[in-house]
């Protein structure tokens, strides 16, 4: 069973900052496309991140595009999200998720019915 693991969630002010992780296996690192998700209370589950093909390519949601950084530790086999200036509206959970690798390089990677497998989830909030 595929075990994807998230930390680093926590409560900061507007304007701060989150560093999340996920790690996995080798086998669901370097097989799956890895992306990042959100859910706020009452909306659907939104992408948020994802990157392609070893870290040469990432794609982000509109509205978190130039705060938010997806990157990876191929080594650790760990997926990571850097959050910057932090809003309320990115109050959220958090989830690392994996999908069949021609995922990342579609235009629907941010669909949650894409991905197959689903970390616990790490709570966000900004206040």
């Amino acid at each position: 069973q595929v075990q994807l693991v998230e930390s680093g969630g926590g409560s900061v002010q507007d304007g701060g900052s989150l560093r999340l992780s996920c790690t996995t296996s080798k086998a669901t690192f370097t097989s799956n496309c890895m992306a990042w998700f959100r859910q706020a209370p009452g909306k659907e589950r939104e992408g948020v991140a994802v990157i392609v093909s070893r870290g040469d390519l990432t794609y982000y949601a509109d509205s978190v595009k130039g705060r938010f950084t997806i990157s990876q530790d191929n080594a650790d086999h760990s997926l990571f999200l850097q959050l910057n200036s932090l809003k309320s509206d990115d109050t959220a959970i958090y989830y690392c998720a994996a999908g069949p690798s021609f995922v990342c390089s579609s235009g629907s990677w941010g669909f949650a019915s894409n991905y197959h497998d689903w970390g616990q989830g790490t709570q966000v909030t900004v206040s």
